[in-house]
């Protein structure tokens, strides 16, 4: 792998982090999140070949990673019929910055779809399109999850909750 390729996939390791521990929630399964990630990258160079931007294309491959592990997750979770089911992860405390620990726990209430576009585009400042392309979804499905998310976040910071936040907010009739 060249030297350049190599510093160029290193320099991404503090925003694959970030994104990793907002989507995760947990530090350890965030950092196993970054390492799959990296491995893959390392790995599969080949196939990069410089179609796109190296980052969004490392975001790709992260956000595939959590999504096959939930996926992982939900069929062990239905194959175990004896007993009950693993609690979900605990959250680390942060005495220090009480408004980041709430809008860490608010967002995650929010689901996966939008907690990774708002973390996306909120947090890592991928544009509209860059976003789709990491999602592998449509650029108006984007801005919709965006607004969706967004919402939610507002009516849980405002001391609401998800369920009774409006769907759809200031919208006007256009002829």
């Amino acid at each position: 792998m060249p030297e350049d390729i190599e510093s160029l996939i290193v320099a991404c390791i503090p925003s694959l982090r970030r994104y990793a521990r907002g989507l995760t929630g947990d530090p350890d399964h965030a950092d196993d999140l970054v390492q799959d990630t990296l491995e893959r990258a390392w790995g599969g160079y080949g196939r990069w070949r410089r179609r796109g931007q190296l980052r969004a294309w490392m975001f790709s491959i992260m956000h595939n990673q959590f999504v096959d592990g939930l996926r992982a997750q939900q069929r062990r979770a239905e194959m175990d019929t004896g007993g009950v089911l693993p609690e979900g992860v605990a959250r680390p405390t942060q005495t220090d910055e009480l408004e980041l620990r709430d809008l860490d726990r608010h967002l995650s209430h929010l689901g996966p779809e939008l907690r990774a576009v708002l973390l996306l585009v909120a947090v890592e400042s991928f544009s509209y399109k860059e976003a789709a392309g990491v999602l592998g979804v449509p650029v108006g499905t984007v801005m919709s999850r965006l607004s969706r998310a967004r919402q939610r976040l507002a009516a849980l910071l405002e001391g609401g909750n998800t369920e009774s936040a409006p769907a759809v907010t200031g919208l006007r009739r256009v002829k």
